[in-house]
């Protein structure tokens, strides 16, 4: 029994409403709330030409709150989301299980662990920016450990792939918790790395919007350009390369490709969870395994999702703001769970 699908066109008409929706509240509420009519003449005085709109209920106070604090950080929400998702979604495919996740690879691990060692050496209070540069060069450092652990003979069998990730996601996250037990007494640096470790947005300016984004939106380009390649793959290497498909030339394209989502989205959010598992897994059990539809669909979903926990994190329990990360897991572990059982009633009833 075949698993009816819902039609693409449906999807798109309830998730882009949705996300558009939930943009708007995200930057109308806050400590500051701002009407719903503002949030809307700062956005149209953007995008539409002068005069056209009458901005003229605006003060500067809310351009500020706007343009400045809640504006920015809900961009780098709705992009760090859809990294994650387009990230989890390449793996889900090209380990043909639909319950991998970005951080597979060793990718999420060494961003943290570059991270961790921005925090201890200092880098990160004398150029912000230093930061997330680190998290981005250990998560590829990362991968570049993993994958030469993995290939023989120019050769890389996913199994060999998946146990040389484990063990280097192990390795890189026992050394960043051995630097943040040296590092206990002096209780700035630890805070920052136990926070970092737990996910957050707090603080997030266009800075790091530009920082994220471009690899984010080069990412799920090149994971869309070279979706029927994925799709083979997800059919088998050996049905890949029956059907003239490059196959360690693909799975290295796209493995990079992740690691790079993966990096740009930890770089700037920390160690956010749920996220490239619970997306892309739902998205999949609507539309189908086809990876041209599914990959823009799970970085929608993903970034709406993002949002709305980030949303909830800043506004749950004021005047704290809890951890993006926790939320994540506590929204995405019930869902998760919900998504599975799902599945086993389909399986059953087939």
């Amino acid at each position: 029994m075949v698993a009816r699908r819902l039609p693409a066109g449906w999807y798109y008409g309830v998730s882009l409403p949705a996300f558009a929706l939930a943009l708007v509240a995200a930057v109308a509420i806050g400590s500051t709330p701002l009407a719903w009519s503002v949030v809307l003449q700062c956005a149209a005085k953007l995008l539409l030409p002068q005069g056209w709109v009458d901005t003229s209920q605006v003060t500067k106070a809310d351009e500020v709150i706007f343009w400045m604090i809640r504006f920015p950080r809900v961009i780098v929400a709705a992009l760090v989301g859809a990294g994650l998702a387009t990230a989890g979604a390449i793996m889900q495919a090209i380990f043909r299980n639909p319950l991998a996740e970005p951080g597979l690879t060793g990718a999420g691990a060494g961003a943290v662990l570059g991270a961790v060692v921005a925090f201890v050496m200092g880098w990160s209070t004398q150029a912000p920016s230093s930061l997330p540069a680190c998290a981005m060069a250990g998560s590829l450092l990362a991968l570049a450990v993993v994958y030469f652990m993995a290939t023989r003979g120019g050769v890389t069998p996913m199994a060999s792939l998946l146990l040389a990730g484990i063990a280097t996601t192990s390795l890189l996250s026992a050394i960043s918790s051995l630097l943040l037990s040296l590092n206990i007494v002096n209780w700035q640096i630890a805070q920052e790395i136990v926070f970092w470790m737990m996910g957050g947005l707090d603080a997030r300016s266009w800075t790091h919007v530009w920082l994220c984004g471009p690899f984010v939106l080069f990412g799920g380009l090149v994971a869309l350009l070279y979706s029927p390649e994925l799709d083979l793959l997800q059919q088998g290497e050996e049905v890949a390369a029956s059907l003239g498909v490059n196959v360690e030339k693909t799975k290295r394209i796209f493995i990079l490709t992740a690691a790079v989502l993966t990096g740009a989205s930890v770089a700037v959010a920390g160690m956010v969870g749920f996220v490239g598992l619970v997306a892309p897994h739902a998205v999949r059990l609507l539309l189908g395994p086809s990876n041209r539809t599914l990959l823009p669909a799970s970085a929608l979903c993903g970034a709406l999702f993002l949002v709305l926990c980030d949303l909830m994190a800043r506004t749950a329990h004021p005047p704290v703001e809890l951890r993006l990360g926790v939320i994540t897991s506590l929204a995405g572990g019930p869902l998760f769970i919900a998504l599975l059982l799902r599945r086993h009633q389909e399986a059953s009833r087939a």
